[in-house]
Order: C-alpha cells, then structure tokens, then sequence
C-alpha cells in the first residue's frame, strides 16, 4: 500500500504504476504530427519536454540518494515545478536567464535547445501559401523583434495577429525513400521525429499551430505505392492508421503487418515505417519509441547538477563553491537567493538590452546577447511579498510607465507554499495582476501544452513590445521543500494526495499516450533507462576532486591585475592626450580641468567622471537627483548636458532599484556608476552588495560579471545635520563583504585617480567597488588657517595620469616635523584633523607621519606595518565606531603583522549622530587626536 506522504520511494512508485496503468493507445500517431486538439506542439517536441522533465525528478531523486550516505550537499528539487521546460522551450536559448532554485526541467530543456537537441514545431496554414513555417524560438532570429510576428499588430496590449516568418515552406508532398536496408521513410528525407530536423518549431507567441497541416505528411493520407524494391508516396489528408488493420484492406498497418506487391490507396501517419523485403512484402506502421542517448543534451545537464550536488570542482559554472544553475554558453545568468533579490539584476539587465540595441552596440565587447533578446526571472510564490520582488515590479512598472522599455520576462512558479507558510488563496494573483506597468499571463504549469502555449504568447508580448510582463504557473510542492522537511508537519495527507494527483511529470505521460505517441510501458522503460544513466552519472561525479585549499576557493572571488589596471589607466591618459583631445575638450567645452587652477574634491571628481564617460562609452552614472539637478552636492552637475540623458539619467527614489539596475547594466556589458544619495541609504539595499554583486564572479569562476562603481556621499561632520541619515559613520556592512573595494579620497588629488583606478578595475577585472565620498569634504578649501587653499588641488593633465596612478589597496603618507616620534593611521575626515592635530603636535617637538590609508578593503597591511614600525608609536584615529569600526581591522592587521610597538584608538562613541552641536559628543575631534598623541608618547 502506497503511503499518503509523498516521500522520494513513494513518488517514484506512485509514478511507475501510474505509467503501467496508462496501457497503450487505441490508435498509434506519429512523433512528427501536431498534438490533437491545436496544442502548438508536434509529439516530437513534447517527448522532449517529458525527457527534460523526467531528468529534472531522477535529479531530485539522486539528491536525496546522494545525501542519504553523506556525499550530496543539495536536496532542494524541482518536483512540481517541472513545467517550467515548456517555458525554457517558449524562448530562445540566448534569452539571458535567472533562475529559480526548483528549474531543473527549465535547465535541462535549455541545454538541449543549445545542442539543438529540441526537435522543430509543426507548421501552420499561411494565406501566401500551404504550410509556412514558424520561425525557431532556438535561434536568434532577425534583429528586429518584428521579424517572426505581424507587422501590422499595434503595439497595444496584447498581440492581435501572427503570421509565419518568410524562412520557407514546406511541401504538402511527402516522399518515401528507401534505405540501404530497404526500409522507406516518409517525410522530405528525414525522420520527423529527429532532433533539429523538420520545420522550424514555433516562434514565441505565435498562437497555436494547425494540427491539421504539417509537413512530411503530418496527418496526411500516404498513397503508396511498392514496386520492384521502390517506393514512392504523395500525401493528401488522413484518418489516422490503428494497429488493427488498414483503410481500404490492401495494406494493414501496424507491428508486422504485410503489403501485397499491389497496394491501393492506404493511410499512414507521418513518420511511418514502410520495410521492404526480398519477396517485395512490406511492413507499415509507427516504430516504437527509441530509449534515450546516454550521452544526449539531457545527460550532459544532469552531469552539470550533479556536479552541483556533490561540490565538485568541474560543476561548469561555480565550480564547486555552491550548487547553482548557471552556464555562460547557455545564457543561465547563476542565482544563489531563494527570495527574489536576483529580480532587481533582472530589471537592469532589460533596461540594459535596451539601451544598448537602441544605441546599436551588439556583442562584440558591449552586450553578450543578440539585440532582440528578452531577459527571463523565475521565482516562487512566497517571494512577491519580498520587499527586493516589489521593488522590482515597482522599477519596471515605473519604467513601462514613464516611456523606458524594459523587456523582462517575470515566471512566478506557484505551488501555493513558502517552506511551510501558505500563501493565501488568489493572494499571489491579485498581486501580480495589481502591478501597473506589468502585462499578466496565467497558466496551469502541470499541463506542458498549455504552459508551452501561454510561455510563448507571453515571450513574443515582451520581445515584440520590450515592456515587462508576469507568467503566473500554477505548479504543485512534491518531497516537501528539501530533503530534511517533514511535510507531514503543516500539510494533511489529502493536500499532499492533491498534488500527487496533479504530478506534471505524469500529466505529460498522460498526454504522450493518449494522444497516441507511446505506450505507458516505453515511457516506463525510457524512465527507468534514464534513472540508471543518472545513477551512472553520480557515481562517476563522486570521484571528482573537491576544492582542496583556500586559494582554490578565494581565486575567483576578487582578482587583482594591478599592472593591467595600472596599463588601462596610463591607455587612457595617452587617449585623452591624443586622438581623442579634440572630443575631451568639446566635452569640457573648452575648459579643460586641469587648467582650471584648484579645484575643491566635489570638482575633482566631477571632472574624472567626465573624463570616465569619455574613455568608456558603456558608463553610465544614474541615481536620485543626479541628472537634472546634477546632485544634492552638485558633484554630477552638467554631466547630462555633455553627454545626454541616455548616460546620465534620474532614477525612481529606491536604493534596491538603482543598485539592481547598475547590476543588470554590468552582467549586460555596460560600466554603471550608481549615485547612492547618503551612505544610511545603501542599508536599505545592502544585500545588492553583499549577496548579488559580490558573489557573481565567486559563483561563476568569472564567467558573469558585474562591473560596478557605486559613488555614496557618507560619513559625518555636516555642520548642522544629523541622525543616521545625513551624518552616517557606519561602514562596517561594507568592510564584510569579501572581495569588495572600498575607496575613500579624503583630497582633491586623490579622488580622481582613484576613481580612474576603480573604473579601470571595473573594465579590467570586473571588479565592484564603493567610492565613499566625505560629504563634509565635498566643498573644503582650506586646512590650516581660512583662506590658505591648501585642501583645493590642481586636476592632473591626461599625460601625468599615469605617474600619478593610485594602485587599489595603497596608502598616502604625509611627514610632518620630524616624523619620527608617532605614526597617525587614518582616513576621511580624519586625514583633516590629524593634519591639523600633527601641526600642533610640531610645534611642540613632535614629529609625525600621517597614514592616509585611501582603502578600507583591502587595507594597504604592507604600508600600515612600514609606517608604524618606522616609529613604534601608532595612534589610530577612527571617525567611525569602536564597535566594528575601521581602526578594529588596523590594530588587527598590527598585530598579525607583528607589530611589537604601542598603538592607542581614538573613535566615534557607539553612537547614531546627533542633530547640532550635539554630534561633537559622540564624533572624533582635533582636540581628541591631540590628547590621544599626547597619552600615547607619555607611556
């Protein structure tokens, strides 16, 4: 007696008497006819999704097997959610895809569209002729989304007309030719069933095709004719043929049936068999389904997940660090989030497409997908109330809504469960129907026809129109959520006997034999041939070696090319003094930077953001305010009006959503620099850091990257401002996250080479890193004594760029008086204050030598330990907290570097910053370093 729970041993017993029930069809049909009732797909194409899925649940199962003995890390699966194959099968395998974490079927179906493993569609009726074909969604197609619809559809909502591309015709004529070993086949030379040959499948929203026409005599009559070792056909149109004999009594069809020498008018399904013997005797009928290829599209996809399962270093996309669906051949951009925080990237990525094709740049270094892709984003139905999810709804909807076009394609996969929290009833389609901006499309993700029919219609809406739209499946939760979850817990045995009964992986079997494509003991039989490949393959992955060392692990985490970035910086410089001298000084509009005399550091960094724009054509800066009003600061002031406002634009107020659209424009080849308007506002959004942006080399061994410089006015010392939103000191968050840059110019002279070093990084490496500004630096002339100008700088000229090249992770030292008694490590505002502080320390015989550290990850460790050990006396001035400050990684980095000498802190309190002249309470002062100094050289 089965079980109400529906455990692994369970399902898959449940599956196989279900398969055996199924018996064999009434009447067999050919692999190359159109589904019966006007499903837009052939038998060959749905056997294909049905090997994607099958391969997507033995995965599951090899999870749970592999676990079972302590050798699989991953036991969250796909079961349920294995119609998301007709969505991988609605679009083209250059469509860039973010993945839920239950798509193994969608994984697996995108694999064979890219080895061409997925068979073609039927055809449909054309009024310029019989049998147009439908364009392919597996390849690229024309440039022009257009190419595979009606040109005469409105761009409104909702495509109104399809037609079928011009690429050809197929003939109404069907041919028999005779092999070497004397069989015939039907068709134009071809077997219709086999993987790429045949008419095209449909294209993407084309509606549904015409069952009733077809090549290759798709549900034609076949008027054969067998003569001495020939045989011809010419197709008209036909009942099908059953096992039990023949139309017209002069050839009966199925297994071992016999042809006279003399054949009247028979009836065959397309795909047919017609055997020839030496006696002149024919046999015709449907063959039986082949077993699967061992080392076939689906087989090299199970490989790729296993190797995720098991941590294996030749998993093909994160090589072992986590288990991921990711290849850069198939355009699987790699997730690692279960709730939705990938959907920001997402949004970026089409309003990237976008920008690029409208701006004409194609693959070749700007965008690794054709101009015509649409980006695809998969998630459950748990993760519309993350606050990422609406975040990204609200930027498309905001975009569509204001003229931006963002092609995204979102799926919510909807097996009405969060873990164990219910979602409630219509709650996920009320919400997802209620998104202004966003076209909604619904189908019922157990039934492959429909999804595959719904997935197109919404696929073509987007490519067509490039505005945002929902597909909303309905799928059901199998196995519970992963391998240690007792459903039993939060779910009746009637709910779990619900969803069984609703299994997709046997609607699909269902569909096959009743349409008459196979039998319930070959699909029996293919499932089981396929479940011993799968077991092969574990078993070979469980010998592959592991990452064995941290330099294995850390390699792609944050490489480090300095004399390549140092190169790129010099290129440019010699760019901007060269050839492209004329174009630098229209963009200034004759007045070049660095003959401006001084400038303050909010104009320093203006003028190296110009220059930024100038030396790579795919940076763009946006954020709150920074466009036409050129910045609460005016740091980006007339940016837009020398380089457009396709460069520099104003986003929706959302740190999430400026952050996940600088990711998208990164993974799609552009070199974004996001404005984060006060340094409290990146914590509204950090995860885009922290778990999106920092991880994509990680997770991809460099194969996806995410370029990114994100410019944030922060720190303390606005005179009159305060709370934790305009007078931030908190940079901890930040320092954590491993891998990422974080740059703070504290000078005019600093800010732009560093800012051209993060840029390079960016180009070069991939890297991401944040350019922490200090607001209260921003317009500061003077540093002694007002008036002296001495905190202004002069802005080096394009030949001087190269010598005064700030490498990431070096610190500034300034020798004031003797620098011989103490060593002041700091950085910001702090640079100020202990210039100020050392000056008054001079004029009472105290030497000292002020660290600039510029980097607070990775640290300058080399100069911090040079610098303090030239005197043995450090005091450390830190104007952020002493709980999880900067000066905590200083005094570590003393003390692992074996520093024997004395060190003293001087740091903010662990406090939010006050409004007023209260923040001097909490704040790190002049008066402060000085007495620090002071206690620290009387010990």
């Amino acid at each position: 007696m089965l079980s109400d729970v529906s455990t692994p041993q369970d399902l898959d017993d449940r599956f196989r008497a279900a398969l055996t029930a199924l018996g064999a069809p009434a009447q067999r049909r050919a692999l190359g006819e159109p589904l019966p009732g006007g499903a837009p797909l052939t038998g060959a194409q749905a056997l294909a999704l049905f090997d994607a899925q099958l391969t997507s649940r033995l995965l599951d199962l090899a999870g749970r097997w592999l676990r079972s003995f302590g050798e699989g890390y991953y036991t969250i699966g796909s079961a349920g959610h294995e119609g998301n194959a007709a969505v991988a099968a609605a679009l083209r395998p250059t469509d860039p895809a973010l993945l839920h974490y239950r798509s193994g079927a969608f994984y697996c179906l995108r694999a064979a569209q890219a080895a061409g493993a997925f068979p073609a569609g039927p055809a449909v009726p054309d009024a310029a002729g019989p049998a147009a074909l439908i364009p392919d969604p597996r390849s690229p197609g024309d440039d022009g989304a257009d190419a595979a619809l009606d040109a005469g559809t409105p761009d409104t909502e909702g495509v109104t007309g399809t037609r079928a591309a011009d690429s050809g015709a197929a003939s109404s004529d069907s041919g028999v030719a005779l092999s070497d070993s004397g069989v015939a086949r039907t068709g134009p030379g071809a077997d219709p069933s086999a993987p790429g040959e045949g008419p095209s499948a449909p294209g993407p929203g084309e509606g549904p095709s015409d069952p009733g026409a077809g090549p290759s005599g798709a549900g034609a009559d076949a008027d054969v004719e067998i003569g001495s070792g020939e045989a011809t056909s010419t197709s008209t149109e036909p009942p099908l043929v059953d096992g039990g004999g023949a139309p017209g009594g002069s050839l009966r069809a199925g297994a071992g049936a016999e042809v006279g020498a003399e054949v009247e008018a028979a009836s065959l399904p397309a795909g047919a068999g017609v055997a020839v013997d030496a006696a002149g005797s024919a046999t015709a009928g449907v063959p039986e389904l082949p077993l699967p290829d061992p080392d076939d599209a689906y087989a090299a996809a199970a490989r790729d997940v296993l190797r995720g399962m098991v941590a294996s270093v030749e998993e093909p996309i994160a090589g072992g660090r986590h288990k991921v669906f990711g290849r850069a051949d198939l355009a699987v951009v790699p997730t690692t989030s279960t709730i939705a925080s990938h959907l920001p990237r997402a949004v970026g990525m089409g309003l990237a497409l976008e920008r690029l094709r409208r701006n004409g740049r194609r693959a070749d270094g700007d965008a690794p997908w054709p101009p015509d892709a649409i980006v695809v984003c998969s998630f459950g139905d748990a993760s519309v109330n993350h606050a990422s999810a609406t975040a990204a709804f609200n930027t498309a909807g905001w975009c569509d809504h204001t003229g931006l076009r963002i092609p995204v394609l979102f799926v919510c996969e909807d097996n009405g469960l969060g873990i164990s929290v219910r979602s409630p009833r219509g709650w996920v389609a009320a919400t997802l129907r209620a998104r202004p901006g966003i076209r909604y499309f619904a189908a019922d993700g157990t039934d492959v026809a429909e999804a595959y029919r719904v997935a197109g219609e919404a696929a073509a809406w987007v490519r067509r129109h490039r505005r945002p739209a929902v597909l909303h499946l309905s799928t059901v939760r199998l196995m519970g959520h992963a391998g240690a979850d007792a459903e039993t817990a939060y779910r009746s045995p009637a709910e779990i006997a619900a969803d069984v009964a609703r299994d997709p992986l046997l609607a699909t079997a269902r569909r096959l034999v009743e349409a008459g494509y196979a039998t319930g003991e070959e699909l029996l039989a293919r499932y089981d041939e396929r479940g011993w490949q799968i077991r092969r393959l574990a078993e070979e992955v469980l010998d592959e070696p592991k990452l064995a060392s941290p330099v294995d692990v850390v390699a792609e985490l944050a490489p480090r090319r300095p004399v390549r970035i140092s190169r790129a910086v010099a290129d440019a410089g010699t760019q901007a003094a060269g050839p492209a001298a004329g174009a630098r000084a229209e963009a200034f509009g004759g007045r070049l930077p660095e003959l401006a005399g001084p400038l303050t550091l909010a104009q320093s960094i203006n003028a190296a953001l110009a220059d930024g724009m100038l030396d790579h054509p795919g940076m763009a800066v946006f954020g709150e305010d920074v466009a036409v009003k050129g910045g609460v600061y005016g740091v980006t002031k007339g940016l837009r009006d020398r380089f457009g406002a396709a460069r520099v634009f104003d986003t929706l107020l959302d740190e999430t959503s400026i952050l996940g659209l600088a990711l998208g424009a990164g993974v799609a080849g552009m070199l974004p620099v996001p404005e984060i308007q006060y340094l409290a506002y990146l914590h509204n959004a950090e995860d885009q850091i922290r778990g999106e942006a920092a991880t994509m080399r990680f997770f991809s061994r460099g194969a996806f990257r995410n370029p990114m410089v994100v410019r944030v006015a922060g720190l303390a010392y606005q005179e009159g401002f305060g709370g934790h939103f305009h007078n931030d000191n908190s940079v901890a968050v930040l320092r954590d996250v491993p891998g990422l840059v974080i740059a703070v110019p504290a000078r005019p002279d600093d800010a732009a080479p560093m800012l051209r070093t993060c840029l390079a990084a960016a180009a070069v490496d991939g890297a991401v890193s944040v350019f922490l500004e200090p607001i209260a630096l921003y317009h500061t002339r003077d540093l002694y004594t007002d008036g002296d100008g001495e905190w202004l700088a002069e802005y080096a000229e394009p030949g001087a760029w190269a010598a005064r090249h700030v490498p990431i992770g070096r610190a500034r030292v300034y020798g004031v008086g003797s620098a011989e008694d103490l060593t002041i490590i700091t950085f910001g505002n702090g640079v100020r204050m202990s210039l100020r502080a050392a000056a008054t320390l001079a004029d009472e015989g105290i030497g000292s030598r002020v660290v600039d550290l510029r980097w607070l990850a990775p640290l300058p460790v080399a100069d911090i330990i040079r610098e303090a050990s030239a005197t043995g006396r450090v005091l450390v001035v830190d104007e952020t907290r002493r709980s999880g400050g900067v000066g905590e990684g200083v005094i570590a980095a003393l003390v692992d570097g074996g520093y024997v000498g004395t060190a003293r802190r001087v740091a903010g309190l662990d406090s939010f910053v006050p409004l007023g002249p209260a923040a001097r309470q909490v704040l790190v002062s002049e008066e402060a370093i000085t007495q620090g100094a002071r206690t620290l050289l009387a010990r």
